[in-house]
């Protein structure tokens, strides 16, 4: 029976713990989620993730609730619209790659039927089970986040440095680097 302890960096408030149990290292197939998360996590580069969980209804809502073949149409109207917004992060490099990300997303969809069929090849359709004792011991980046990496940059996409797709991988569960004794850790 697992306990009810959960990974210490999500005890800083509600919004952590509710991403932590329901979201964080849970495996995801649905292109859409993981559109969203490619938004999320590429304007996270060098911010805190509590800053975009705190940010993500307004995302949301910027951003045609994540409807990559709407950004893929975004024209410089929108983007100045977006630029404008406060409630997101109003980095003119960042709102821009959404917009090239959404393109190169739909570019994958293509090839592979899905982004999903093309994400979860990297680790042959399997969950990647870390056996973390402490947070600490969580990596920042892997020889499979770099590939994966530099497979995205070739493909178009922007701010998807090694760390940001470390940082995709565990909220989208291909990784589950939920500390040992976690009730959300997953089982082999």
């Amino acid at each position: 029976m697992k306990s009810n302890t959960r990974c210490q960096w999500s005890e800083k408030d509600d919004l952590y713990r509710a991403y932590h149990d329901i979201e964080w290292g849970k495996p995801v197939f649905d292109d859409a989620v993981f559109f969203e998360f490619i938004i999320l996590e590429t304007f996270q580069a060098g911010l805190s993730w509590h800053t975009i969980l705190r940010k993500r209804e307004n995302f949301r809502k910027a951003f045609d609730n994540f409807d990559y073949k709407k950004i893929a149409n975004y024209k410089s109207d929108k983007i100045a619209e977006l630029l404008e917004d406060s409630g997101i992060i109003r980095n003119k490099l960042k709102v821009n790659s959404a917009v090239s990300n959404a393109i190169a997303f739909m570019e994958i969809q293509e090839e592979f039927r899905s982004f999903s069929e093309y994400f979860w090849a990297f680790s042959g359709g399997k969950q990647i089970w870390n056996n973390i004792e402490s947070y600490s011991d969580a990596p920042a980046t892997t020889d499979l986040s770099d590939k994966i990496s530099k497979d995205l940059k070739k493909r178009g996409f922007k701010f998807v440095g090694s760390t940001v797709v470390y940082a995709f991988m565990q909220a989208t569960g291909m990784v589950d680097d939920h500390i040992n004794s976690c009730f959300c850790k997953s089982e082999k």
